[in-house]
């Protein structure tokens, strides 16, 4: 049979989907063009094939189309994203098309969207350092080349501000002459929040390594399903093709997720947990997978997807099937929002799985490591002493117990808290750990080795002291 080939025998229409009858041979998930009357065309793709049936999922959605008089071709082949270098710096709509003014990509070659598994085997395992300008995942949550490392948000924390900013400041130290670049998908946001990512990509020069998909709320949810699928295959050929380090950034998931359900509910699928599809974990994890490195190419694809917890709820179906396929979480704080700190990290519940294999001598600094456990543990108690001066009042803590109460509230004022535009290096990142710490007793710091504090503390001390003596 000699594809395409067009039918006129559309049964019957619901939400994005339509049903065609009397089909032979339709491959699914192959591409379908629905003709209008006007003669204008939507774009959309095979969902399911069954005894002759064939459901098919509208891009554009199905408004304005009419069972008599529709007509639909399938085009026998599946979505392909043209790619070139010259993608960088330029930004498209959810279906890959240029929405910047520029001329459309001269193709190097046109890739399909749905990607390749990377065979395990052929994996390599992360452990190069990336340096993200900000201190709450450099110094406590390193990040490393080939890790998919999620942002956990909520709604109204400054999660956009955070993306853009990764995306203007994430590189990897020492990379020599290694290229890096970002992907930056945008699904389900406003124009507002479109026109800031542009604006201030535009403004710091951080969109010359870029490339951006951005999806918008009033465009269909079906484009939606399809935009993290491109940024992802433009990430793989600029990492595997081109060998350069890249960093895709997806937000929001959580809009995503509300697509694949609202789908799911068009389809009259039996629904999982909260409605949303049953194989939502399958189909996150085919998207997640998608990064790594590969055994014999110097690219990468590290990848950091942010998503709003409904309701701040970590035991939503999004962030806790989230959790089980990545290697960590970063989780912001509406309470640290509230009192004004960008950004509003919370260490404590926070996790990078690979921090250990990005950090220490030759890849940041010899005391990466141990200071880090230890910043960890005397927040940790200062959290606890603040908690119980609330409780029984200051004046029931010993004097250890309020030098660290002091040192979490520093620690948060200082480390946590940084300009939006600051990007610090790591090495600035643990010396400011290490000047908090010259807040609490020496005889405290049990979680870092004597050496490290004769060599990076003790200075600290000698210093403090000479000024107080003149």
């Amino acid at each position: 049979m000699n594809l395409p080939v067009e039918y006129r025998t559309v049964s019957s229409l619901a939400g994005p989907l339509l049903v065609v009858e009397s089909v032979k041979e339709v491959p699914y998930d192959s591409l379908v063009e629905v003709a209008l009357p006007d003669g204008s065309r939507r774009r959309g793709k095979v969902l399911e094939t069954d005894s002759g049936r064939a459901v098919v999922q509208v891009f554009e959605g199905t408004d304005g189309l009419d069972v008599d008089t529709a007509s639909v071709t399938f085009l026998g082949k599946s979505l392909e994203l043209p790619v070139s270098e010259d993608m960088l710096g330029r930004v498209f709509n959810g279906r890959g098309d240029p929405i910047d003014g520029g001329a459309p990509i001269i193709a190097e070659k046109n890739i399909d969207v749905n990607g390749l598994a990377m065979n395990p085997y052929s994996r390599d395992y992360p452990d190069e350092f990336i340096q993200t300008g900000i201190s709450t995942i450099d110094g406590m949550n390193p990040m490393v080349r080939g890790q998919k490392l999620p942002i956990f948000s909520a709604s109204g924390l400054p999660h956009n501000r955070m993306a853009a900013q990764l995306a203007r400041q994430a590189n990897v130290i020492g990379g020599g002459s290694e290229k890096f670049a970002v992907v930056f998908a945008a699904m389900g946001i406003t124009f507002e929040e479109a026109a800031f990512f542009m604006e201030d990509f535009r403004k710091t020069g951080a969109l010359d390594r870029t490339v951006m998909y951005i999806n918008l709320a009033n465009d269909p949810a079906v484009e939606r399903i399809y935009t993290p699928k491109l940024a992802l295959t433009a990430a793989e050929y600029l990492a595997f093709e081109k060998n350069m380090h890249v960093l895709v950034i997806l937000t929001d998931l959580t809009n995503y997720c509300e697509a694949l359900r609202e789908i799911s509910a068009a389809r009259k699928e039996v629904p999982g947990r909260r409605g949303y599809p049953g194989y939502l974990y399958t189909d996150l994890a085919t998207m997640y997978e998608r990064a790594g490195r590969v055994k014999g190419s110097t690219g990468s694809i590290t990848q950091v997807p942010i998503l709003t917890m409904p309701e701040d709820d970590k035991t939503h179906p999004i962030p806790d099937l989230t959790g089980y396929i990545t290697e960590g979480q970063i989780i912001l704080s509406r309470n640290l929002h509230r009192t004004g700190i960008y950004p509003p990290v919370d260490v404590m519940p926070s996790l990078s799985r690979l921090k250990d294999k990005g950090i220490g001598e030759g890849k940041t600094r010899e005391d990466h490591a141990d200071l880090m456990n230890q910043l960890f543990a005397a927040y940790a108690r200062g959290k606890e002493a603040k908690e119980l001066a609330v409780i029984l009042g200051e004046g029931a803590l010993s004097d250890d117990d309020k030098a660290f109460a002091k040192f979490a509230s520093r620690f948060e004022d200082e480390y946590v808290r940084q300009g939006e535009y600051e990007n610090r290096a790591v090495e600035t990142t643990l010396e400011l750990g290490w000047k908090l710490l010259n807040m609490v007793p020496v005889k405290e710091l049990k979680r870092v080795k004597d050496k490290y504090i004769q060599k990076y503390l003790m200075p600290l001390k000698e210093k403090e002291n000479s000024e107080e003596k003149a």
